[in-house]
Order: C-alpha cells, then sequence, then structure tokens
C-alpha cells in the first residue's frame, strides 16, 4: 500500500468486550475523507503487523473489533501495541480491487416492495432499477447476519426508510433498502428493509472458503436479470 501521509489518529476510543476483545471506536480525523478510510488502513496495518495473541479482526463502519486470547496477551498491553500503531498509521490510497458483479432480478415476486419504493419517490420502478443498478458500491461492514453486506454509495434519490413493521421472514438473496444503505440477506430471516428485487447468487456458504462471498472493502455492482435467468442461475448455499 503506498502512503498518501501518515496521521496520528485521535480523537479514538478502546472499549473492551469482556476479556476477549476490545472494539476501537474510530470517528472521523481531520484530512481523512472518511471512517471507512481510517478502518480500513488500520485493518490492513494489523493484519501486516499482528500484535501477540490476536486471534480476529473485525472492521465494521466506524469501528475495528480486535479479538484475542487472553492467555497469550493482556488486554493493556494490547491497548498499548494498539496505541502506537494508531500514533503514527500510514493512510493509503485505497486498493484497486475487481469488481463483483451481481445478478438481480427486479421486481414481481422477487422485489414486492419495488412499486412501493417507486411510489414514494414520485417515479416508476423501471426507474427505481436504472438507478439501483447503475450504482457502484463498497462494502462497508459485513454484519447483522453472517455475509451481510452493508453497502454504501447508494444515491441519494434512492434513500428510502426502513418500512414500519419488519417481515417475520425475508427470502435468501432479496436485495433491499434501508435508509441511506442497500444490501442483500443471504438467509431467510426477519428483516426491515424495503425489498426491491433478489439474487440467485449464495452470498454465504458454510462448503466454500472463505465462506462469505463479499468482504469490506470489496466492490459491487448489480446486474438487472429476468426471472427465467434468476431460475437458471439459482446456486444452492
Amino acid at each position: 500500500m503506498t502512503a498518501l501521509h501518515t496521521a496520528t489518529v485521535w480523537p479514538h476510543s478502546l472499549i473492551p468486550l469482556g476479556d476477549r476483545a476490545l472494539t476501537i471506536d474510530l470517528p472521523p480525523v481531520d484530512g481523512v475523507a472518511s471512517s471507512r478510510d481510517l478502518i480500513r488502513c488500520l485493518d490492513a496495518r494489523l493484519r501486516d503487523e499482528t500484535p501477540p495473541g490476536v486471534t480476529a479482526l473485525v472492521p465494521a463502519i466506524r469501528t475495528l473489533t480486535v479479538h484475542y486470547d487472553p492467555v497469550a496477551t493482556t488486554l493493556d498491553a494490547l491497548q498499548r501495541a494498539i496505541r502506537a500503531t494508531l500514533a503514527q498509521l500510514e493512510i493509503g490510497a485505497e486498493p484497486d480491487v475487481p469488481t463483483i458483479v451481481i445478478p438481480v432480478c427486479y421486481g414481481g415476486e422477487y422485489g414486492p416492495d419495488l412499486d412501493e419504493v417507486a411510489a414514494a419517490h414520485h417515479t416508476s420502478a423501471d426507474a427505481i432499477i436504472a438507478a439501483h443498478a447503475a450504482g457502484e458500491y463498497t462494502v462497508v461492514m459485513i454484519g447483522f447476519l453472517p455475509g451481510f453486506p452493508y453497502l454504501e454509495g447508494l444515491v441519494e434519490s434512492l434513500h428510502t426508510p426502513r418500512r414500519p413493521a419488519p417481515r417475520t421472514a425475508v427470502p435468501a438473496g432479496s436485495i433491499g433498502i434501508g435508509g441511506s444503505s442497500t444490501g442483500v440477506y443471504p438467509f431467510t430471516s426477519p428483516g426491515g428493509w424495503h425489498l426491491i428485487g433478489r439474487t440467485p447468487r449464495a452470498l454465504f456458504s458454510p462448503r466454500h472458503d472463505p465462506p462469505s462471498l463479499l468482504r469490506a472493502g470489496d466492490r459491487v455492482t448489480f446486474q438487472p436479470i429476468s426471472p427465467t435467468e434468476f431460475r437458471s442461475m439459482l446456486e444452492t448455499p
């Protein structure tokens, strides 16, 4: 990673989570575009120079959670190592990663809220599909469910509040809009986002390595497909 500049990251908070993890809370820093840049660079640095005892790193929208073995290290030692890293963190350019194309069948039985979203924005279903499929998105975190990507990059004209009452069973592969984010439900689960389509791709499978199709930092685009194409492309997790 080529460094654009080196920053002393302050303010920040190190929040213990029991005796096996701590969360690093990183608000935006002057001269850095977003908290996501800080999380991305800190995650990469700690993976390259992993402090003793660290067992896993979990990036989120403005936090990075560090899991550790309390037999191999102590909370104080880990906090010192993290503060030393944050004191001289290289803020590098975002890496050029391949774009992952996710096919989507929009509307109808696959996107039962598409017409409602169109009505809320005083436009047509076709316009919603075109705007959503034209977007270029970044995975800012995986959460809520294993493999569920929170995608940044939804155009403001598609921002839509969550449904007043969540569904008890959202079908696996459903593409939803919740506020300023869009995402994909990897499993059948409860959910309160407006559903505009569904993908035949499996977002998470314990048979795959890695099991999640997407990870934080990946770039995503959506490609409209027909119901016939959906059925022919349907993957089994």
